[in-house]
């Protein structure tokens, strides 16, 4: 498998790398290599440095205020990275797109395909699919890739636990009051509970009780 840019592979991986950022060249390789790069160029010291600051010139993509400057951000990254684009076979598994040139060292790989693949991304999916996560506290980067386009969380955790916050945070009559609504059973029958001398039913309203002297006594005989 090659990371293509046309997907969404690329900035998976960027996003992975600006969570959780490399500590080693070793650590750098392995992990793009688990995320499906073919590993067949140099590779040395001074890729885990320009990958480092891959992640903060991407950052830069993701905090932009609006479209404009994100398409500026992202363009100087493109401008900077890529070259003509190229049919390749280089590791014999079939033949794939290359924006760089042939030979070029790990880092100049990580920067065409990240830079060609978030502008893709950005142009397909619509500019506003990269962000970071609206839980407070967590500052973990996103690229958007749903299909309704609404994703506000870096994780399925963030999101529970900000659900979670967002609850507590209510006052207690509102959550009665949502409980209620959603369990409407349950609150008629703590009604009742609370006040027993109620009528609980349509018979009872419907049929009064009838004391011993209206009850029609029959003739002795």
């Amino acid at each position: 498998m090659h990371i293509n840019p046309y997907g969404q592979d690329a900035v998976c991986l960027i996003v992975e790398l600006a969570n959780q950022r490399p500590a080693s060249v070793d650590e750098l390789v392995r992990r793009c290599a688990e995320a499906g790069l073919v590993i067949d160029m140099p590779v040395t010291e001074h890729d885990l440095t320009e990958a480092l600051e891959l992640v903060d010139q991407w950052c830069e993509v993701v905090d932009a205020e609006d479209e404009q400057l994100r398409s500026e951000v992202l363009n100087r990254m493109l401008a900077a990275a890529s070259t003509y684009p190229r049919l390749s076979n280089h590791a014999g598994t079939g033949w794939h797109l290359h924006y760089r040139d042939e030979g070029v060292s790990l880092g100049t790989v990580l920067r065409a395909l990240v830079s060609v693949g978030t502008a893709l991304h950005l142009t397909g999916r619509g500019m506003g699919r990269l962000g970071r996560c609206d839980r407070a506290g967590c500052t973990a980067v996103y690229a958007d890739i749903s299909r309704g386009g609404r994703q506000r969380y870096c994780s399925a955790r963030c999101a529970n636990r900000d659900a979670v916050r967002r609850h507590r945070a209510r006052p207690s009559s509102t959550r009665t009051m949502l409980a209620s609504r959603a369990n409407p059973a349950a609150s008629t029958s703590a009604a009742s509970r609370a006040n027993p001398a109620a009528p609980t039913s349509a018979a009872s309203r419907a049929t009064p009780a009838v004391s011993p002297a209206q009850v029609p006594r029959l003739p002795h005989r």
